[in-house]
């Protein structure tokens, strides 16, 4: 299989959300289950399928935590320099209507765009890739065409 990017910070978390994950979300769940048992006839009891699914779910995610984890390849980005690649911190502006933002190009597991931090798949990350400070990118988003100015790139 493929190795994972992550950088430092993104495999920290990962980390941390799997060990709550295991010490207090399986624990709780367990005695939720427990409890809606002791509730009786487990056919009717909603308690007890609500607590079912909620276990599922975070079995489910703490098998896709740990198989992230042990295909993670993690890139100290402080000691990266030049062109934009795997996590570089770009600062644009966008050309039409001059707003300036700030992304992180990341993996996909550490991604949140709300957060300013671009999955690396993304299409603009894409055409970001190999770029300098100074240059301007075409991309094709979902909303049209647009075109950004790059006004620094810094790796941290």
């Amino acid at each position: 299989m493929d190795k994972i990017p992550l950088t430092k910070a993104g495999y920290d978390a990962l980390n941390v959300e799997l060990k709550t994950l295991k010490s207090v979300e399986r624990p709780a769940i367990i005695a939720a289950i427990a409890e809606a048992r002791a509730h009786g006839d487990l056919s009717e009891n909603a308690e007890y399928h609500s607590a079912k699914e909620k276990q599922s779910f975070i079995e489910g995610r703490i098998k896709e935590l740990e198989g992230a984890i042990s295909l993670a390849d993690v890139i100290d980005t402080s000691k990266l320099s030049g062109s934009i690649k795997f996590g570089a911190t770009v600062a644009l502006v966008d050309e039409d209507t001059d707003e300036e933002k700030t992304y992180q190009i990341v993996g996909e597991y550490e991604a949140d765009i709300e957060n300013g931090r671009l999955n690396i798949k993304s299409p603009l990350a894409r055409a970001l890739i190999g770029k300098t400070e100074g240059d301007s990118v075409e991309v094709r988003t979902p909303g049209g065409e647009r075109s950004y100015e790059i006004l620094q790139v810094t790796f941290r």
